[in-house]
């Protein structure tokens, strides 16, 4: 579909079409970094393609996971090196990192094991697979759901078929990639029919997240829907008065955002999503000042 054909579409269906408000700049820095800026010729829109048909859950939506159809491929990461340079882009430069060592090598393959074999509920009758995390293990964006659902309990990542898709864009734009942000849930397996996580799976669970945030360190977390940010904040407010606070959790900030599941049955909503994703860019640019 022609660029133009396609955004008189989204405009006579009421969808808003998204794009990051500041042109990114990549910089060296950016290039070896673990979380840069796309660069301005990827700038994407905020949308999945028209060409695929609303989603038609299997299983009533219970939980905000239930939206997962299709498997999408990591797009490739191709960053065009320049010299560093000051401007008002140098705000969205990523925050040093710690350097990589062998000992977090092997500290991650002992978790990811831990994970692999735990026992410590139901869900491992049920389960496929386990989802682990996936995405830059020094990243300073970390991004967590809920729970796998049927496609990730499949193919053992978080986040694929058409949420992960649109996921994908909401991290496009604000000027990273999915290879540039760790993503992972609370629950590494699903729960049967997609149901919203029991507290004694969360509890299960509880240690293998925490220990994947000390490994990361990131600068910012990212609860990703409603049942992720009460479990991670201990609450239950709905997510409208979560929504716009700098939380903490572990000592690092948090902020939410709505589930991608969530705005693909509730299109209107991504006017709120992307204020969130804004408030989430302005935490982060805070903690460089």
């Amino acid at each position: 579909m022609e660029e133009s054909v396609r955004l008189q579409y989204l405009e006579a269906m009421g969808i808003d079409v998204w794009v990051p408000r500041h042109p990114p700049v990549v910089t060296e820095q950016a290039v070896a970094a673990p979380v840069g800026l796309a660069s301005q010729s990827e700038a994407h829109h905020f949308d999945v393609p028209d060409n695929e048909a609303a989603p038609t859950p299997e299983h009533p939506a219970t939980s905000e996971t239930a939206v997962n159809r299709q498997h999408v491929e990591p797009a490739a990461q191709t960053v065009e090196s320049a010299a560093p340079r000051k401007s008002e882009s140098d705000a969205f430069a990523p925050l040093p990192h710690h350097p990589k060592s062998h000992t977090d090598d092997q500290a991650w393959k002992d978790l990811q094991h831990q994970v692999a074999i735990c026992r410590a509920c139901s869900l491992c009758e049920t389960r496929t697979q386990t989802v682990f995390g996936v995405g830059n293990k020094h990243a300073d964006w970390l991004l967590i759901g809920e729970a796998p659902g049927r496609d990730e309990d499949l193919q053992g990542e978080p986040f694929v078929g058409r949420a992960g898709q649109l996921l994908n864009e909401m991290i496009r734009a604000i000027g990273l990639r999915r290879e540039q942000v760790y993503i992972a849930n609370m629950l590494k397996c699903r729960p049967p029919n997609n149901r919203d996580p029991q507290a004694g799976e969360v509890d299960a669970c509880h240690g293998f997240l925490q220990r994947q945030i000390e490994l990361i360190r990131p600068k910012l977390i990212v609860a990703v829907g409603r049942i992720a940010a009460q479990n991670l904040l201990k609450t239950q407010q709905p997510l409208s008065r979560l929504r716009g606070i700098r939380h903490e959790l572990e000592g690092v900030p948090l902020t939410v955002v709505h589930h991608p599941a969530y705005l693909l049955r509730s299109l209107p909503e991504k006017a709120k999503a992307w204020e969130d994703l804004q408030f989430a860019l302005s935490v982060y640019q805070s903690l460089q000042l």
